[in-house]
């Protein structure tokens, strides 16, 4: 009960219980979401770890559309009844890369010269238990041979724009975020790409909760329909796997 009532305080404090329409979102949507938001008279959006969302919404927070970069929290929200089964849909995807600050040289996957890079620093990115940018990290470290030379020099974070901002401000030397995180700030530098067979399918999707009105599921149409997508692939993200 007292984490039900923090969730549900945490959406009262930024008075996102007063909009018609309250969506709760991956924090690396941002800039594409606010772009279709500002199309709505009455949409408020929180930003967050998609987990952190998730969990929010099952302890009763009166969200109305919840938009995640991971598949399995969405499976896990349809499976206990908070989203709508027939609203889930899958509306784009991402690539994850190595960022250093800017003006960075590349920077090899191998653990050798990441570890120079590195310089006794950490590398920023998601909590690797929780947070989809760091679980898809820790599954492309651990494909590339690299796990058990960098697991203790990270630096997990509870989400992806706080692991930009780590290295962007020159706390952490390098970081793991996603693409369209890397073109949000002219502070860090794109240093490698992991493969996209190095880790799952980044798999963004979208629900209507059960308090979802009218408004809401016009909002979820906007943003996975062709006003939407515009918005999505000018801000670096990539198709859905289902519309390749």
């Amino acid at each position: 009960m007292k984490l039900q009532i923090i969730a549900i305080a945490l959406c009262m404090s930024c008075g996102a219980t007063k909009a018609d329409v309250l969506v709760f979102a991956a924090a690396s949507l941002k800039e594409p979401v606010d772009a279709v938001a500002d199309g709505f008279e009455d949409v408020v959006v929180s930003y967050g770890g998609s987990g952190t969302m998730a969990r929010q919404v099952s302890l009763g927070a009166p969200a109305d559309v919840i938009l995640l970069a991971n598949d399995e929290w969405m499976h896990v929200l349809v499976t206990n009844g908070h989203v709508a089964p027939e609203s889930v849909i899958e509306f784009a995807s991402n690539s994850l890369v190595l960022i250093a600050p800017a003006g960075s040289a590349d920077v090899p996957l191998q653990a050798p010269p990441m570890l120079q890079a590195l310089n006794g620093g950490r590398i920023a990115t998601g909590l690797t238990t929780a947070v989809p940018a760091g679980i898809y990290a820790k599954a492309a470290l651990q494909s590339l041979d690299l796990w058990t030379s960098l697991q203790n020099q990270l630096a997990e974070v509870d989400n992806v724009r706080a692991a930009l901002a780590l290295v962007a401000r020159g706390q952490s030397p390098l970081g793991i975020v996603y693409t369209s995180d890397a073109r949000v700030s002219p502070a860090v530098e794109v240093v490698a790409t992991f493969p996209a067979d190095s880790h799952p399918t980044i798999r963004y999707q979208a629900a209507l909760t059960k308090n979802a009105g009218p408004e809401a599921a016009a909002f979820l149409a906007a943003l996975t329909g062709a006003v939407g997508q515009e918005h999505l692939a000018d801000a670096g993200f990539l198709p859905s796997v289902v519309a390749r």
